[in-house]
């Protein structure tokens, strides 16, 4: 959640069970290549893959564009996200987390914005453990009343 003053990118972490995504937030003249293709202001990649085909549903698209336009910023910069673990609604989370604070960082009038609408309040839940001698987290083995 720093600002690299080598680089010309912004940091922003998210996490979500076991989902962790780092965001790096460019200004849209940076000139960035992944996978030896150039993206252009307005252009989100997760692991390489551009934002709309990692995330396919309608719910999800719904989702990270919704944080962009809250903020006006929805053609200003170049994201590029690299996520990894859990599954892909937890990393959903995760990378709108991310790119939540990286864009404070940017400006910190868009704090109030977005936690007003929760982008930067982090989901606690956990898979609870298994207890050892028994079935499960909470299970338990029935007793007989007789």
């Amino acid at each position: 959640m720093a600002k690299d003053k080598k680089q010309n990118w912004i940091f922003g972490l998210g996490r979500r069970k076991t989902a962790i995504a780092r965001a790096r937030i460019y200004p849209g003249n940076a000139e960035v290549v992944i996978n030896e293709k150039k993206l252009t202001k307005g252009q989100t990649t997760v692991n390489g893959i551009l934002i709309e085909e990692y995330f396919r549903d309608p719910f999800s698209k719904e989702r990270y564009l919704e944080l962009f336009r809250t903020t006006n910023t929805a053609d200003r910069f170049i994201t590029t996200v690299v996520v990894e673990g859990s599954g892909i609604n937890s990393q959903l989370d995760a990378v709108t987390l991310a790119i939540a604070r990286a864009l404070c960082v940017i400006d910190e009038k868009f704090r109030p914005i977005l936690r007003k609408k929760n982008y930067l309040t982090r989901d606690p839940r956990e898979k609870e453990r298994k207890k050892a001698g028994l079935p499960g987290a909470r299970k338990k083995k029935s007793s007989p009343k007789r």
